[in-house]
């Protein structure tokens, strides 16, 4: 499939202090990524690095195939992004703010930007300075939509979002996906992400620990509840386990790629009963993160 996004190696810093050590990604077209990770963990800088609004250290970075920082006008137009905070020009009216923004593409599709706006009840007639966090959020998404994208990069887009408009925002986001368009957004609504994600990305460290596609993510990680005949060994440990608590007989370990043939050697090797539980998104990032911070 093509590839949208690649960067490869991506290091960015400020000051003395690394943000990003040699960050890898690359999202083939009609993907919806989800990236997670810590605050502070780099997403926001590398999706302007991205875009070409932050240049890097040491890497590369492409969209369409361009190096992001030389963006032709043509890739640019098919681009379409929503800062963590959204700041617009604050003396305009909404509806001189859409016309403005839409005198810039060929593509701009005034009939959904109509619908939007009165979807999330946004007045035309509204002072851009007056509006709230969660309408100026609001404003901010529909322009970014308003040309049909062929790439989006959200940076926490439903953050200041009220839960029903949220699951608005996340249906319309969703409605226009085909095999043709891209989204690539960073949050910490698990929840949000699970819902339309078709891939996880997680950053830790300045790179990325893991990228996976969600449902087969959620197959292969499971929680492993083992109680053992006798006290466990001081040593105790399983090959290949993200994360392993244990006290006395009884033992809780995250471990990827469960079958029946292992959970049997587990059992015989540590003459122990073993449950197996399935994971929700939520669970298996606080598995990761504890796994990586350890």
């Amino acid at each position: 499939m093509t590839a949208i996004i690649e960067a490869s190696g991506v290091w960015k810093a400020f000051s003395d202090h690394a943000v990003l050590k040699g960050a890898d990604l690359t999202v083939t077209r009609g993907s919806i990524v989800g990236l997670i990770g810590a605050n502070g963990s780099g997403k926001s800088t590398l999706l302007k690095i991205m875009l070409g609004l932050l240049r890097l250290d040491g890497g590369s970075s492409r969209l369409f195939g361009e190096e992001s920082w030389s963006l032709s006008e043509r890739s640019k137009a098919r681009l379409g992004y929503v800062p963590q905070q959204v700041k617009l020009y604050p003396w305009m009216r909404v509806r001189q703010i859409v016309s403005y923004t839409g005198s810039f593409y060929q593509s701009w599709d005034e009939s959904l930007v109509e619908t939007l706006l009165d979807e999330w009840s946004l007045r035309r007639d509204a002072g851009v300075a007056t509006l709230s966090g969660g309408e100026l959020q609001k404003l901010g998404l529909i322009l970014a939509l308003g040309h049909r994208p062929e790439l989006l990069l959200l940076d926490e887009p439903a953050a200041a979002l009220d839960p029903v408009a949220r699951r608005e925002f996340l249906g319309r986001l969703l409605e226009p996906v085909s095999d043709e368009q891209t989204v690539l957004f960073s949050t910490h609504i698990l929840s949000d992400l699970e819902r339309v994600a078709t891939h996880v990305a997680f950053l830790h460290d300045g790179r990325i620990a893991l990228f996976d596609e969600l449902d087969r993510l959620k197959d292969r990680v499971k929680r492993l509840r083992l109680t053992a005949a006798d006290d466990l060994p001081q040593t105790f440990a399983i090959t290949g386990a993200l994360r392993t608590e244990f006290k006395g007989r009884h033992a809780r370990v995250a471990l990827p790629d469960v079958d029946e043939q292992r959970l049997d050697a587990l059992r015989q090797q540590w003459k122990a009963e073993i449950s197996v539980e399935d994971l929700n998104l939520e669970d298996i990032y606080l598995e990761l993160h504890d796994a990586a911070v350890a």
